[in-house]
């Protein structure tokens, strides 16, 4: 995790002997710029609210003070000594897996608490009483409302992790319900890529006097980053897609779309025509969601289709391209989607592919960002030689989408393998009928 901290150490900040070993054992050289601002704060006992752009190590700089509390503890650590709220189910595993790769030195027990999951099998988890809890807030008080025996008035750690996103998602009636439930004596830190007025008073209704740290300005995206556009008219922009690629096979890529219809769509188009692409999306069930992210993060899937669901917190270190194949109504969604790549310090590149429909939201992008971009460089005519095939793949596709319509809604879900042997017999029928 490279940083520009200059000489400063994790040990500098005053973190603990067995902490810097996990930090070393996690491949942590020097601390990011939130970690490097928020860690002292947090180890002197003070709230934080902290400003930093997705991929900046923010996870690190709040679980880190967590753990070093928990570990000097008189006696036994308390059960339930932290909670972390999240926006996202993939998002609040995801620190889960974190918190618990810091911790494995120091036996501590850390639990995921998501929608999606078998609530019973959630009560036993709560049962053997984790000290660290990472939970979505709906989740969260169902188990405050109906788990017999399960409490938060241990609390001593809160974390309001991505909340200017738990907000945007009408999770304001929970985190209300949330915050009546636990102690309020306690440490508090607030982590928002963006200061809203909404996250404006979560924060003065639920910080003491905090320290605020910012590790990059309001908008804007990292230097080793190459943001590039091409104007495309929308009858042509699934051959654009395909073109590029196939200019950059064996990149790993996360494409972005405006709907989960379009994710399913479009990632049996590339597979139909021999891309690994998968498709991620809120329609997912969660163990699909789950499924599909960890075949891409093994490199099984080097294309991941997605709605915005994960543009924000996901750990995938290793995104070479981001193409926004639709751009972002929103603005500030376009931040988040590029910030998927050219993460702690790496390069990467992004594309955003802008139809005839859309050439008002990408002026608004460009304001936002403060710079003019450079057009992608690509022939129309050589992407266009692939317009026919392409056309054919979306042909057998829409069909493979509309047979198993009925048979998706009873299994509750997809089967890639399934869907492969359907999509290779179609394209055998086809290439039949047109003999």
């Amino acid at each position: 995790m490279e940083s520009e901290t200059g000489d400063l150490t994790f040990k500098g900040l005053g973190v603990c002997e067995e902490l810097l070993a996990a930090c070393e054992n996690l491949g942590w050289k020097v601390p990011s710029k939130i970690q490097a601002q928020s860690i002292p704060h947090a180890l002197e006992g003070r709230d934080i609210i902290g400003l930093a752009e997705t991929g900046s190590g923010k996870t690190g700089a709040f679980a880190i003070p967590i753990l070093q509390a928990l570990l000097e503890c008189k006696g036994q650590p308390e059960a339930f000594f932290a909670c972390v709220l999240s926006p996202t189910r993939e998002l609040a595993i995801q620190i889960c897996e974190q918190f618990q790769a810091l911790g494995s030195g120091i036996g501590l027990r850390c639990i995921s608490i998501v929608g999606g999951v078998d609530m019973n099998a959630q009560a036993i988890s709560l049962g053997k009483r984790p000290h660290v809890l990472v939970a979505t807030p709906g989740r969260l008080v169902d188990h405050l409302k109906s788990t017999k025996g399960f409490s938060l008035r241990t609390l001593k750690y809160l974390v309001l992790d991505e909340a200017d996103r738990l907000l945007n998602m009408d999770f304001e009636k929970e985190i209300d319900e949330i915050l009546n439930n636990i102690p309020k004596e306690r440490k508090t830190y607030l982590y928002s890529a963006t200061m809203t007025k909404k996250v404006g008073k979560l924060q003065r209704a639920c910080l003491k006097n905090p320290v605020k740290v910012e590790a990059s300005s309001k908008y804007s995206t990292v230097d080793t980053l190459k943001q590039q556009y091409r104007l495309v008219p929308a009858k042509y922009k699934d051959a654009y897609l395909v073109y590029i690629l196939t200019e950059m096979t064996g990149s790993t890529s996360m494409v972005f779309t405006r709907t989960c219809e379009s994710t399913r769509l479009l990632s049996l188009i590339l597979r139909n025509l021999g891309l690994k692409a998968i498709p991620i999306s809120g329609q997912m069930s969660q163990p699909k969601r789950l499924g599909a992210l960890n075949k891409f993060k093994a490199g099984e899937c080097n294309i991941l289709i997605c709605t915005d669901v994960a543009s924000r917190g996901l750990d995938i270190p290793s995104v070479d391209m981001v193409i926004n194949y639709n751009i972002p109504s929103n603005s500030k969604d376009y931040i988040h989607r590029v910030g998927r790549t050219a993460r702690a310090g790496r390069t990467g590149i992004a594309i955003s592919l802008v139809d005839q429909y859309e050439v008002e939201w990408y002026l608004q992008i460009e304001k936002l960002i403060g710079k003019k971009l450079p057009e992608y460089a690509a022939e129309e005519e050589e992407v266009l030689l692939l317009l026919e095939r392409v056309s054919e793949a979306k042909r057998i596709s829409q069909m493979k989408i509309k047979e198993t319509a009925g048979k998706r809604r009873r299994s509750g879900g997809d089967d890639d393998d399934e869907e492969d042997r359907h999509l290779a017999s179609l394209k055998k029928s086809a290439k039949s009928k047109r003999r």
